[in-house]
């Protein structure tokens, strides 16, 4: 739907800017207070105030004292995306079975801008120090299904993503040199797989692989994630890469009988 009068979809700015309030919110481990919510969203205190209540009378978020924080009922706004999307259910069976090899946990992302969403996960017999669930976003250039993903990119959308983002040192091992990390995503590439490890955080080491289309088109990415005090590197590579690369084929495979 375009505007008559220029020719241009119309764009609701007051819609944009109540979303930059929820992102604020969706973003901070606490409650934040007015000043702080119309700081991150880049808005005055008059106008953050009136989206804030905007939300709470609509039951999306919460005030206590002087703080906000979103409640339940924002999760209704990715429940009907994610119930309509087809691959977490095709790929769930698959990766309980990886799991159930691997006794670690299992996930499939997808990429959304420059941020990994998790849409399926399987927790393993052994408990992780990161917090992760279904809805959880992380960098993409820390993350093993992050270099996957942006494999899949194209050379112009992954300059565009380099020139977006300056990575950040997360920990003492984090890649931030755009120059290397654009050779690890070329050899992401070239083998179809990665190892990240301790990159996130301290402790935390992945493997992941792409899940694709019919047409080779990478949508998504696979992988099992460990404690690095407990999983070796050589054994990610020797004995679980052959189970992932398995099951990223067989949800691939899968897939590729639904419609484009």
């Amino acid at each position: 739907m375009s505007d008559r009068t220029t020719g241009e979809p119309p764009f609701v700015q007051s819609l944009e800017r109540g979303l930059e309030v929820l992102r604020a919110l969706n973003d901070s481990p606490a409650s934040l207070t007015l000043t702080e919510v119309a700081k991150q969203a880049g808005m005055t205190r008059a106008a953050a105030r009136r989206f804030l209540h905007t939300l709470v009378e609509l039951g999306y978020a919460e005030s206590e004292g002087r703080g906000f924080s979103l409640r339940p009922r924002v999760l209704d706004l990715g429940h009907a995306y994610l119930s309509s999307l087809r691959l977490p259910e095709i790929a769930l069976p698959h990766l309980e079975r990886l799991a159930a090899k691997v006794r670690d946990a299992t996930s499939l992302t997808v990429l959304d801008e420059d941020e990994i969403v998790y849409v399926t996960r399987v927790h393993g017999f052994r408990i992780l120090t990161v917090s992760i669930a279904v809805g959880t976003r992380f960098p993409a250039y820390a993350t093993s299904t992050g270099r996957v993903l942006l494999a899949g990119l194209d050379t112009a959308a992954l300059q565009a993503y380099f020139e977006r983002n300056t990575p950040r040192q997360l920990t003492s091992g984090t890649l931030t040199n755009r120059a290397r990390l654009a050779q690890e995503i070329g050899r992401v590439r070239q083998h179809g797989w990665t190892i990240v490890d301790q990159e996130l955080e301290q402790g935390l080491r992945s493997i992941a692989a792409p899940v694709r289309r019919a047409n080779g088109h990478v949508v998504a990415a696979v992988n099992i994630s460990t404690h690095s005090s407990r999983t070796s590197m050589d054994t990610m590579r020797r004995s679980w890469l052959p189970h992932l690369l398995t099951t990223a084929e067989s949800i691939s495979g899968e897939l590729a009988h639904l419609p484009d």
